[in-house]
């Protein structure tokens, strides 16, 4: 039996996807995560948007016309927020944020039963387990994804993710680094995801340096997933400096620039303490990636406030943005008490800020003459990978004697090409 496990959304989904992989291998089933003709489709979902949502949906349609007689369950935040919207869709199974490894078991009855799978709706009132040594994620790739927590405790105005997932949970410190010692050779680089990666704890107290600085001896790159500005401390980042292995790139969420904005946000920060963040990062990584979110047109965003934004994020010189236009979330405070913008004035101010962000982009790769790059793929006549600060580096294929995919090599920085930067190999 062909399995295929489609995933959108945030890189937990993926390494919750990569679990239940897994598990279904284990059990003897040909599973993977390309969109292909298969006998059974898990569509794991995702609500961080309406537009996620709504690609969510279309995925049933995609799947259906790939095997019209194939058995499609669901799960995942969209279906956890909306049920009904996957049973319109005549999907075998529905479930929500919890339970993703136990359709391995139920797929598995099924089948050796030979029987008819029942509609069922399950699993909605369940919150996602921090799993144990049970849920290793298959790890075919160069760079591993590690989920060490769950859910969120910052209920941001906008945000639904904690309606969905729940309360803040951290993975044992014992669990996260077994699992990490047990990825093969190949993988080169770890990367550290959750819902809130900032709220890593153990027995209550804050545990995220502590964590990286077990896993540093492994000897592998490590790299932390989007983080909040509540981590960053003069302590919390000379650590990080002391480390042989992690990787100077942090993509710390900011959301908006402006003061008022960030308050109807509920952003528990003011840009100064922000502006003050990224000073500590560059006190000991002076060539850091620093990345981040920015929401355009939330809830009654004035020009003016837009403006403020603009002029923030080139002051702090980010080295690139992701940009999203605020995105209305049903449930969620900001929903209920502010007034929302037209979509024309979302696009436009998008469309501003994407060229401020492209400049910046630029001028951070420019100021970067070495770089340590993980090679992870050809493409085309480049082999490709990122540096240690997150630029996506090109190494003409023509310019190496033999295939240097999963290494870490030290190359120039030659000139800006494509989203990144054409590089040379050197001498360490």
């Amino acid at each position: 039996m062909k399995i295929s496990v489609v995933t959108l959304g945030c890189k937990v989904n993926k390494y919750e996807s990569d679990a239940l992989i897994e598990n279904l291998v284990l059990k003897g089933y040909d599973a993977f995560d390309r969109l292909e003709p298969a006998d059974v489709f898990v569509i794991n979902t995702c609500a961080v948007t309406g537009e996620a949502e709504k690609k969510s949906r279309q995925m049933v349609a995609r799947c259906r016309k790939l095997n019209e007689d194939a058995k499609i369950f669901v799960c995942g935040c969209a279906s956890q927020n909306n049920t009904k919207q996957f049973l319109d869709k005549d999907v075998e199974y529905v479930s929500g944020v919890a339970a993703k490894i136990e359709i391995a078991e139920i797929i598995d009855f099924y089948a050796k039963k030979q029987g008819k799978l029942p509609k069922r709706v399950e699993n909605l009132a369940k919150l996602p387990k921090i799993y144990e040594d049970d849920m290793l994620a298959k790890q075919s790739r160069i760079r591993a994804y590690i989920k060490i927590q769950d859910g969120c405790n910052n209920f941001c105005s906008y945000c639904i993710i904690p309606y969905l997932r729940g309360r803040s949970r951290s993975r044992g410190i014992f669990s996260v680094i077994n699992e990490a010692a047990q990825l093969s050779e190949d993988i080169k680089e770890i990367v550290l995801t959750g819902i809130n990666v900032t709220d890593y704890k153990v027995d209550g107290q804050p545990a995220l340096l502590t964590l990286l600085q077990q896993l540093d001896g492994l000897g592998k790159r490590i790299r932390l997933g989007s983080v909040e500005d509540s981590l960053v401390s003069e302590e919390f980042v000379k650590g990080l400096a002391q480390l042989s292995n992690f990787c100077p790139h942090f993509h710390l969420s900011l959301q908006s620039g402006c003061d008022s904005v960030l308050k109807r946000m509920n952003r528990h920060y003011t840009t100064n303490q922000f502006a003050q963040s990224v000073a500590i990062i560059r006190k000991y990584f002076p060539l850091a990636g620093i990345t981040t979110d920015v929401i355009v047109g939330f809830c009654e965003e004035s020009e003016e406030e837009f403006m403020q934004t603009c002029k923030f994020v080139k002051d702090v010189k980010f080295s690139q943005l992701h940009i999203f236009p605020y995105s209305k979330r049903e449930g969620t405070v900001a929903a209920k008490l502010y007034k929302d913008l037209s979509g024309e004035i979302k696009s436009q101010r998008v469309q501003a800020l994407e060229k401020i962000g492209a400049k910046l982009k630029t001028n951070f790769i420019k100021k970067n003459k070495r770089a340590s790059v993980l090679i992870e793929e050809k493409e085309g006549d480049y082999f490709v990978g990122y540096s240690e600060n997150y630029i996506r580096c090109y190494l003409p294929a023509k310019d190496v004697k033999e295939d240097p995919t999963n290494r870490v090599l030290n190359v120039k920085i030659k000139k800006c090409f494509k989203d990144g930067a054409i590089v040379k190999i050197v001498k360490s």
